[in-house]
């Protein structure tokens, strides 16, 4: 989901920012978006396991659905595509605006009476799995650690489309979304910290 600083010739040396300009045209330096994307993801998707595991309601998921997991991601993925990551920014822009659908999907839509019946949410789920699948298939050209997570991501909406056909209990789904969060927040942990301190202090590939 990102271009791993601790995997490049140049790690540890901060670049200079760079402007260039062309008629009609700004360029400059970007940092890492990854953190911002994975850090938005991560929350979202741990409060959304404790809410289908029943720990909570469905408050801390909407709003962070709307603000972090939904708005924030997307910018980052628009940060990386423009920094040229196809991987990440195309996963961080999906997954924002993931989030941003399960808000209309599960406040927007009742608020204007719309019904959403078991074969519209096994529909809206087969679709992110099948989604998921094609990224988990790309990951391993990224790293471990983030084909670990797409494959815990994978399993996650395998078990959502379980728990809408009434075949897994939404506790189970709910402690795997949860761990899955987990997962994306120590990725996105270890890229805060080893790039603010130069040098790989937490294990990551």
């Amino acid at each position: 989901m990102v271009q791993l600083a601790e995997v490049r010739p140049d790690f540890g040396k901060t670049p200079e920012p760079t402007i260039s300009v062309e008629p009609g045209m700004y360029k400059e330096w970007w940092a890492n978006p990854a953190v911002v994307g994975l850090m938005g993801f991560a929350t979202t998707t741990m409060a959304t396991g404790l809410h289908n595991a029943g720990y909570w309601g469905a408050g801390a998921t909407l709003a962070l659905a709307i603000a972090f997991g939904g708005t924030a991601q997307f910018v980052a993925g628009v940060i990386d595509l423009r920094k040229g990551n196809l991987f990440g920014g195309s996963a961080f822009m999906a997954y924002g605006a993931f989030w941003w659908s399960l808000f209309v999907l599960d406040y927007v839509l009742p608020k204007t009476g719309v019904a959403t019946g078991p074969n519209d949410l096994l529909g809206y789920f087969l679709m992110w799995t099948l989604f998921t699948l094609s990224f988990f298939a790309a990951s391993f050209k990224v790293g471990n650690h983030l084909a670990g997570l797409f494959a815990l991501l994978l399993v996650a909406f395998l078990l959502l489309d379980g728990v809408v056909l009434g075949v897994v209990p939404a506790a189970a789904a709910g402690w795997e979304i949860f761990f899955t969060g987990l997962v994306a927040w120590y990725i996105a942990s270890a890229i805060l910290i080893n790039g603010v301190h130069g040098k790989k202090l937490l294990p990551h590939s």
